[in-house]
């Protein structure tokens, strides 16, 4: 089946299992709408799961691991073996995200699509598609074919996720220099110049964001990136790991299980997403707005409000994982939580 064949089978959220979510919030013994956001989440979760009980009793972060050849523009502090070194630290475990996941209960599955040597590690989900893409600023990031295998891959490891019986996904990445093929690909689908979303990554000096700034306008001069075929613009100047997670996110549509999207590189890659497919959206749940200057405005193309504000920048699904922590809270007064007429208290009435 291709990636469109694909992509044609996403079916609209549950409108019954969210109208008795909704339903539900209003017998609850609370103030109407107190939990604000969360409320939302969870009426949308029962909406994903097609019942009007969701839950997140298995849970998984996926982290793409790939490396960007635009490094060799000088827009990053350090090189790319931190790559390589950082995807084998989540294979043993002691990552940022690894050790947030296992105070929740989540599961981290590392994925080498296309880190730049061969890593070691016994829980690496192997897809290894090219060796880090090209320097876009030379030459497209990568081929269109591959692009399209990166985001197959990710809906691949969706479904296998889902086969396992995962109830919720977390989007992460790990690449050095994938900041700069994010703001790329912002800069080309929402059609601002570079210097509007190119910020400093990993503690860049005011020389190195301009010579990242830099590098972005050069790519998009040249390739000239279609913003009506992300396809197009991934290829061009995207990343192996935004194009994995941009499948991980359609792959979670099609298989019904939602995807937590992370910081400013996984909301890139749901900006592709949902341009590839409109109702992906209404599967992926936004967890914080990044700190990196992309961050709003991507939210504000995705039309999505995020649950924290905490000035996150670290990657790997970090705020993702953190985002799950509070669905849970929710998910616990949403079914555990008494009734108006449980408690005998006069239930709140809307009032204008």
């Amino acid at each position: 089946m291709t990636l469109t064949e694909q992509i044609e089978t996403i079916q609209p959220l549950c409108a019954q299992s969210m109208e008795a979510a909704r339903r539900r919030f209003r017998e609850l013994a609370l103030p109407l709408g107190s939990l604000g956001l969360l409320e939302d989440a969870a009426v949308q979760l029962a909406g994903i799961q097609r019942t009007p009980r969701p839950v997140l009793d298995k849970r998984a972060a996926v982290v793409f691991c790939a490396d960007n050849g635009v490094v060799a523009q000088g827009v990053t502090q350090c090189g790319q073996e931190v790559t390589a070194a950082v995807t084998e630290n989540m294979d043993a475990g002691k990552s940022a995200v690894c050790l947030m996941a296992a105070r929740i209960g989540i599961d981290v599955f590392p994925v080498d699509i296309g880190v730049s040597r061969e890593v070691r590690g016994q829980r690496i989900i192997r897809r290894k598609l090219m060796n880090g893409t090209d320097d876009f600023t030379q030459k497209p990031a990568m081929t269109r074919e591959i692009c399209l295998r990166a985001l197959e891959t990710g809906m691949e490891i969706a479904a296998l996720r889902a086969q396992e019986g995962y109830q919720v996904l977390c989007a992460g990445e790990m690449g050095i220099g994938n900041t700069t093929s994010a703001a790329a690909v912002t800069a080309a689908f929402l059609g601002v110049p570079p210097e509007v979303v190119t910020g400093r990554g990993a503690g860049l000096s005011g020389e190195g964001l301009a010579r990242k700034t830099e590098a972005v306008r050069c790519a998009l001069a040249l390739h000239c990136p279609d913003p009506s075929d992300p396809v197009d613009v991934l290829s061009k100047v995207g990343g192996l790991d935004i194009a994995g997670m941009a499948g991980l996110y359609l792959g979670g549509a099609r298989c019904g299980v939602p995807v937590v999207m992370d910081g400013v590189i996984s909301a890139a890659a749901a900006l592709a997403a949902v341009r590839l497919c409109p109702l992906a959206k209404d599967y992926i749940l936004a967890s914080h707005q990044s700190a990196e200057p992309a961050g709003r405005l991507l939210l504000d193309a995705l039309g999505m409000h995020p649950f924290l504000t905490a000035g996150l920048r670290l990657g790997e699904g970090t705020g993702a994982v953190a985002a799950v922590g509070l669905l849970d809270l929710v998910l616990a007064v949403y079914h555990g939580m008494v009734s108006f007429d449980d408690a005998g208290i006069e239930a709140y009435q809307p009032l204008t």
